[in-house]
């Protein structure tokens, strides 16, 4: 994709087609309160037509609430709303539609046994005529034409007649953009639209929003990567703890000045990791198979082994095995074939109950399928894994009193918000759910923590936060197994890195020493005597 990274050229291209003189949006002293939490203060936003706006905070500052705002799913306590120089009384999500805007949840809304274009027509079908008269019945090969149409002219390319559950996360957001622009969106928010996308998807979302902007669509994006705000965005409106700080045009300020306005102090970008020599073995993989739900091997013949007080990540192209083998690990699936050991004890196929009280806890992959439960309430949530030990239980009952002290201790320590340890888990934002999850598996004090994708979704105070604490553990004589997709991430906390590819470890390197572009070329499936010629 060349060019695609030129921001400098890129940028004065976008600001050119920006139409300054049209206010595409403006909201006007928004204030949001929850009982006593004012989750947004007094925010002002002027977003200009054909712009690309990020909306840039912490965990929990306050983003999401005012597009939820701007989207009808909330009602503001007080502010006021213009759409195209209109004031608007946004009172239900097809308020927002009718007016232009459309929204893209970070946790996708489709059916998953539904194709694309029965998403995408979903409460807006159209139906065949006979004569003057409706039919009533679904007219699908004019539904599919406009899709594809629609598909064609913005860049999106998506297949009409495949089922979601068939498709990439990345082609399911695409779908998702696909749906507001059916319904006339003119203004598009994207909630976190990079948090569970690869590298490559990240640079094709870049691409679609520019084509987008170029045909005189507006994007606002909700996100706290900075990388990508220099990327894509033309300006940025910095909220911190409910209140807007400012707003910058992207290409004055750095990533640093970026991050220090978003959490208000310096925040280093550079893990802080002493030299440690590695203690003795603690967890053995010989040779497992793991398949998928399709009945397929997609951990196939794996052997590794972990130390005290190292860092092994695992770095690898999503899809080759990595969330099998968590699963595998933690009781979730069934190892097929092989052998783990943990402490020198068997461990293969203990229920997760089990592991986890050898010692052998995980941030999982997938926080809300694996991590929470939803409807509890983050007390709950906290001692799920030792809601039966006390002092948080006796006899049966659970001692209230001491889940809440405990939850309290960890909110504190973790930065959870709100700072309520009685709001339901599903209630919070993405990265403060995270946050819950981090806080209890690193509280469980376990010997190995399996980390996947341990920062997925949170901010650089928050990230920066996560790592001292990963290496921490690593300190104190633990081991953690690092799975994550952000190559700088593993690099920058791993001791050692396995190579994964097609559900084997191809090579296990010194971190020290490691190469990125032939760790790059491994993790594509290189082999180890064309990695050498590089």
């Amino acid at each position: 994709m060349p060019g695609l990274f030129d921001i400098k050229d890129r940028r004065s291209t976008l600001l050119n087609r920006i139409d300054f003189s049209t206010k595409v949006l403006e909201m006007k002293k928004i204030t949001k309160k929850f009982g006593n939490f004012v989750a947004n203060d007094g925010i002002d936003l002027t977003v200009h037509k054909g712009e690309i706006h990020a909306l840039l905070g912490e965990n929990g500052a306050g983003k999401t609430t005012l597009m939820n705002i701007l989207y009808g799913l909330y009602q503001p306590t007080s502010g006021e709303i213009f759409i195209n120089g209109k004031k608007v009384n946004v009172t239900n999500p097809n308020v927002s539609i009718k007016n232009g805007i459309g929204m893209v949840h970070q946790h996708f809304m489709l059916i998953n046994t539904f194709t694309v274009v029965e998403n995408i027509i979903l409460g807006m079908e159209t139906t065949k005529k006979m004569g003057s008269k409706d039919s009533g019945y679904l007219d699908m090969n004019k539904a599919k034409k406009e899709v594809e149409e629609l598909s064609k002219k913005y860049g999106l390319f998506v297949e009409p007649e495949i089922k979601i559950e068939d498709i990439t996360v990345g082609m399911q957001q695409r779908v998702e953009i696909l749906k507001a622009l059916y319904r006339g969106a003119d203004i598009l928010i994207l909630d976190e639209p990079t948090a569970v996308l690869t590298p490559q998807e990240i640079d094709e979302l870049i691409q679609i929003m520019k084509k987008l902007t170029e045909q005189g669509k507006t994007i606002i994006i909700i996100t706290h990567k900075l990388k990508e705000i220099k990327q894509a965005a033309d300006y940025c409106t910095i909220i911190r703890r409910g209140k807007k700080v400012g707003t910058v045009k992207v290409e004055d300020v750095s990533e640093e000045e970026l991050a220090e306005m978003m959490v208000g102090r310096e925040v280093s970008f550079k893990v802080d990791k002493k030299e440690k020599e590695k203690g003795e073995e603690i967890l053995k993989i010989n040779n497992i198979v793991i398949k998928d739900n399709r009945n397929l091997s997609v951990v196939n013949d794996l052997s590794l082994t972990l130390h005290k007080g190292e860092i092994l990540g695992i770095a690898g192209v999503d899809g080759n095995g990595q969330a099998e083998l968590i699963e595998g690990l933690m009781g979730l699936r069934k190892i097929e074939k092989g052998k783990v050991y943990l402490k020198n004890e068997n461990i293969t196929n203990y229920i997760p109950k089990k592991i986890i009280e050898r010692g052998m806890c995980a941030i999982p992959e997938d926080r809300q399928r694996r991590g929470l439960i939803l409807d509890f309430d983050i007390s709950e949530n906290m001692i799920l894994e030792k809601y039966d030990k006390e002092p948080f239980s006796y006899k049966g009952r659970i001692n209230r009193e001491e889940v809440k002290k405990y939850a309290k201790e960890i909110i504190g320590k973790f930065d959870i918000r709100p700072i309520d340890e009685t709001s339901k888990a599903g209630s919070l934002s993405g990265g403060n759910q995270q946050k819950v999850i981090i806080g209890r598996e690193i509280s469980n004090d376990p010997e190995v923590l399996i980390a996947a994708q341990p920062t997925r979704g949170l901010d650089v105070g928050a990230i920066e936060f996560v790592h001292k604490y990963l290496v921490e553990q690593r300190d104190n004589g633990k081991a953690v197994l690092l799975i994550s997709f952000e190559l700088d991430e593993i690099v920058d906390l791993s001791d050692r890195i396995a190579v994964i590819f097609n559900g084997k470890i191809v090579d296990v390197l010194d971190a020290k020493t490691v190469d990125e572009k032939k760790l790059g070329y491994l993790m594509a499936g290189g082999s180890e005597d064309e990695k050498k010629q590089i």
